[in-house]
């Protein structure tokens, strides 16, 4: 059992449940259900950890893209990809935005046409636009002087690549260091600034079988402000006006509130800033207007169910509880800090008056999932623990590191639950060894 820590009243309120999938509510019994599914039976059925993602949210997350953005949005599946959300994402009606050859592959896998996808990417080898090329991909988004250099020798009669140039607008989002991207000092894109953006456009118009469909920027991910987002197209606006191309993307990167007390925009609120912001700076109406969301549609969308299998409390200096996953299933606290709640999904409404820091089972000090975290009184070995907002760049950026397997995917919808990806096993991670001739 846990030795408790005293905290303030007003610090260990439950959960709030806006950091929840949209079809959660609770059970009589406190337990948590996701989907129509009881998420303590789901822990019984598949074992823990395990990602758990609302299918409903996921679903209306898209329409609300599709709805915000219209025609030619596109889902960042570097926030999450599997087959089974390849094809939600396509039946929702976006296009999907792949960055390598294994997300090209698996989208294409899932049986997205290639009409529906785009290639991004800072350093795409010229096997990954071959690639591209062979399939007949919607867009290649440039990003270099070397990339045209290399999709010139590419193209020629009977294949021409459409391609959209990614620019830097030179505005820094309010966002960690590691996720801005549309500073000057950037490995993404060419600057509007230094001339580079418009060198780069001479050469693509002056390239035969190259079709300069239109501009992209990005500025960075969990962007809160959507004043900063507006700031971008402001500038975007300007460079891109005189050119006289017929599409502007936006790219992504709105921030989703993972902590109580936080609130984000929605993927509306973003939308109508970056269209009035266009607007106002002379993007005419037959423009076509597109954004790659990705956290905003999968974060919410799904948690992680962890089982505590050690406590250890250190008199004087802090409890430790350590749950059977961490950095391996969960890496952004130990990339760049990000904090996350818990909760007991087996009494999801209880207050959380113990503070504890939840640490995963690698063998790293800083395998932190939780520094501070607040917990209901009384925890136990053998007791779930679970962080909401889990669906972006969870088991998208997991490892096997120490060779733990990575955790089963669950689609929960209508009281059904379905097994998207199930858990790796021992002889998963020993199959790319090479044996001895």
């Amino acid at each position: 059992m846990i030795v408790s820590v005293p905290i303030s009243p007003s610090a260990s309120l439950p959960l709030e449940q806006s950091l929840l999938p949209e079809t959660a509510e609770v059970a009589p019994s406190g337990h948590l259900i996701i989907g129509g599914c009881d998420v303590v039976d789901l822990a019984e059925e598949f074992g823990t950890p395990l990602f758990i993602y609302d299918e409903e949210h996921l679903r209306a997350r898209c329409r609300e893209a599709v709805a915000a953005f219209g025609e030619g949005v596109a889902y960042a599946t570097k926030a999450f990809l599997c087959k089974a959300m390849a094809q939600l994402v396509h039946e929702e009606g976006m296009h999907l935005d792949v960055a390598s050859e294994g997300e090209l592959h698996a989208a294409l896998d899932a049986g997205v046409p290639a009409s529906s996808l785009k290639l991004h990417g800072n350093n795409k080898s010229e096997g990954e636009l071959q690639y591209a090329l062979d399939i007949g991909i919607n867009q290649i988004v440039i990003d270099s002087h070397d990339e045209i250099d290399r999709l010139a020798k590419l193209v020629g009669p009977g294949r021409t690549a459409h391609v959209l140039l990614r620019v830097t607008p030179g505005v820094s989002a309010h966002t960690h260091e590691y996720i801005q991207t549309g500073q000057e000092d950037s490995k993404f894109g060419l600057s509007i600034a230094s001339g580079e953006a418009a060198n780069a456009l001479g050469r693509l118009s002056g390239t035969e079988y190259i079709e300069v469909d239109g501009v992209h920027a990005h500025i960075g991910s969990q962007v809160f402000d959507v004043s900063s987002l507006a700031k971008a197209a402001e500038v975007l606006a300007k460079f891109f006006v005189p050119l006289g191309l017929r599409e502007l993307c936006v790219g992504g990167g709105l921030g989703i509130a993972y902590l109580n007390g936080e609130v984000a925009p929605s993927i509306t609120q973003w939308a109508d800033a970056v269209h009035k912001a266009l607007a106002k700076d002379g993007v005419s109406d037959d423009v076509l207007i597109t954004a790659e969301p990705g956290r905003a549609i999968v974060a919410q969308a799904a948690i992680t169910v962890y089982r505590v299998g050690t406590i250890k409390h250190l008199e004087g200096i802090r409890t430790y509880v350590a749950v059977d996953g961490g950095m391996s299933d969960n890496p952004r606290p130990v990339l760049y800090g990000a904090g996350y709640e818990a909760f007991d999904p087996a009494q999801t409404l209880s207050a959380r008056p113990q503070e504890v820091r939840i640490v995963g089972k690698h063998c790293e000090s800083g395998d932190v999932i939780i520094p501070e975290a607040l917990i209901p009184e009384g925890i136990a070995v053998g007791d779930l623990l679970a962080t909401p907002v889990t669906g972006a760049y969870g088991y998208s950026m997991a490892s096997t590191y120490n060779r733990v397997p990575r955790p089963p995917v669950v689609f929960v919808a209508k009281g059904k639950a379905r097994l998207v990806l199930r858990r790796e096993t021992k002889e998963d991670l020993t199959s790319l060894d090479v044996e001895d001739s």
